[in-house]
């Protein structure tokens, strides 16, 4: 950087620091003003003091979009074959932002015994945290015996409640703001863990009634929160499948609905756990499910649904892993018709994406405002 380069930018840092929100008003109440403001790009596009404001903590959170990362293979990376990283995608600058892990990856990604497959990491979004229930660790146990918890606008890593079943390759799954994991499996199958079930709300975990048998622990399922109950199947994408429903209230497992199990063919989810959305990854449609009729109805296809590994969906947007990992396609359902666009997937090169959240954007003091 040449002098008057430097020069030039130490001045806007100053022109910054004096610049009021408002001219005319104090800080405080040019601040209420500006929060009402419902689309914070409008700020951003004004100017730097605005564009500042708008990552603070004193402005409330706009969402973003979160990618959990892991290497494709061995071969790409080698010393870090079981690193994960997470990246945070902002809507407003168009940017990628890497999320620091302060706390070690427990996780194993390959495993030279299942050379076909990559491990599963489950996670969640609970009360707009990013939660990671289970995983595998290098002598094939569970990774974790208590949840570990992002905290994005904090920027802060931290440790739930202590699981009394620690497991893997189960269903997991959020209603009402509580954590649920069921089935699964410890270092080795026991009848007992595969047919357990546990809530996490409050300080502590609880059991619930056990499923009926232990059919739900052949691989890693995320459960569906829907209106007070949570609906999983026992195998994903698109093959014969057998489902259960947990109702909250009643603390029973019951059938899923006939025509919601007709039509889970790949990545299932809600939005606000009301309406539920689904990809037939075979035929790349995404469909919505009409609960009056129950039938599924299609809302947009496209070849970047066919073989869909994951879903979320949030504030009129979903959101869906593409094949691979090697792209994340994003559906806005405000708009008619609905609209889409492809994400390219976040840096580093040699990684792909294996789970994504909907999340409020992170606020940290370096956060980028040029």
């Amino acid at each position: 950087m040449n002098k008057t380069q430097k020069t030039s930018k130490q001045q806007n840092q100053f022109d910054d620091q004096e610049q009021e929100l408002l001219p005319g008003l104090p800080d405080d109440l040019s601040l209420l003003c500006l929060c009402k403001v419902k689309k914070p790009n409008l700020l951003y596009s004004v100017c730097h003091s605005w564009r500042k404001l708008i990552y603070s903590p004193n402005f409330p959170p706009f969402l973003s979009l979160y990618a959990i990362l892991s290497p494709i293979n061995k071969t790409h990376l080698p010393n870090s074959s079981n690193s994960i990283q997470i990246s945070s995608f902002d809507p407003i600058s168009s940017k990628w932002n890497s999320v620091s892990t302060s706390i070690p990856s427990p996780f194993l990604l390959h495993h030279p015994s299942f050379l076909s497959r990559q491990l599963p990491i489950q996670s969640v979004t609970l009360s707009n945290t990013l939660v990671f229930v289970s995983g595998t660790t290098s002598n094939l146990a569970p990774a974790l015996s208590n949840p570990l918890i992002f905290n994005p606008v904090k920027n802060q890593w931290s440790f739930g409640p202590a699981i009394e079943h620690p497991r893997r390759w189960c269903a997991t799954g959020v209603v009402r703001g509580s954590l649920y994991i069921a089935s699964g499996i410890g270092s080795h199958y026991n009848r007992d863990v595969a047919q357990s079930a546990e809530r996490w709300s409050g300080n502590c975990w609880e059991k619930i009634s056990p499923l009926k048998d232990g059919r739900f622990s052949r691989e890693a399922v995320e459960a569906v929160g829907w209106r007070g109950k949570l609906m999983m199947v026992n195998v994903k994408g698109n093959a014969v499948k057998e489902g259960v429903l947990y109702n909250v209230e009643n603390n029973t497992w019951e059938d899923i609905p006939r025509g919601i199990m007709i039509g889970w063919n790949g990545p299932t989810t809600t939005m606000d756990e009301d309406v539920i959305y689904t990809v037939d990854e075979r035929k790349g449609i995404l469909r919505r499910y009409n609960h009056n009729l129950d039938v599924w109805e299609n809302i947009i296809e496209s070849r970047d649904l066919i073989g869909a590994v994951q879903i979320t969906a949030r504030a009129g947007k979903v959101c869906v892993v593409c094949s691979g990992g090697n792209g994340i396609l994003v559906v806005d359902l405000l708009v008619k018709p609905a609209k889409m666009w492809v994400l390219e997937p976040p840096p580093p090169p040699g990684y792909q994406v294996v789970g994504i959240h909907i999340l409020p954007r992170m606020c940290t003091p370096n956060q980028d405002s040029n």
